[in-house]
């Protein structure tokens, strides 16, 4: 019969891309469960051990609080979604507010290029200035279209920075 792999906290770390102190930090607050130890004290990790904190990271990334992660973590990979409707929905309703902050971003982004474009970056702060010397590097400057809501986000943005 061959061994079941086991991983150190500081190859689970390697592995998942999360550090020492979070791996442990799950497991103080039962998002994990406790390590089994060795002799010497120090955890160990089996690949189901891996796969849970990796689900843990993915969700975290979309901006998921810890809290709403533990139900997940109580269904095992192999159960049918039908079973557990509300967590479906739960992940649907997320996955709506990523796309829509996916949209915003897209904006920005957007916003960002019209504004490299224009050469509204350069250190000269005057129009005029501007406008010549993006007209004379790179020929009649291109007109992106932006939102008043775009131009909007950025006036805000720059009064509550201040």
């Amino acid at each position: 019969m061959k061994e079941e792999q086991t991983f150190t906290i500081k190859q689970a770390a390697v592995q998942t891309g999360i550090s020492e102190d979070t791996i442990r930090y799950y497991e103080k607050i039962a998002l994990l469960p406790r390590a089994d130890r060795k002799d010497n004290g120090h955890r160990i990790y089996r690949q189901e051990n891996i796969n849970t904190i990796q689900l843990i990271s993915c969700l975290k990334k979309t901006g998921m609080p810890l809290e709403e992660i533990r139900p997940f973590l109580a269904v095992s990979a192999d159960t049918d979604p039908a079973e557990y409707p509300e967590l479906v929905e739960h992940l649907r309703s997320h996955r709506e507010d990523i796309i829509s902050q996916i949209a915003s971003l897209q904006q920005v982004v957007d916003f960002i290029d019209m504004k490299l474009e224009e050469g509204k970056y350069r250190r000269d702060c005057s129009d005029e200035s501007q406008v010549d010397v993006s007209v004379k590097s790179m020929g009649e400057p291109k007109r992106k279209t932006v939102s008043t809501v775009e131009m909007s986000y950025f006036s805000v943005s720059a009064k509550a920075g201040k």
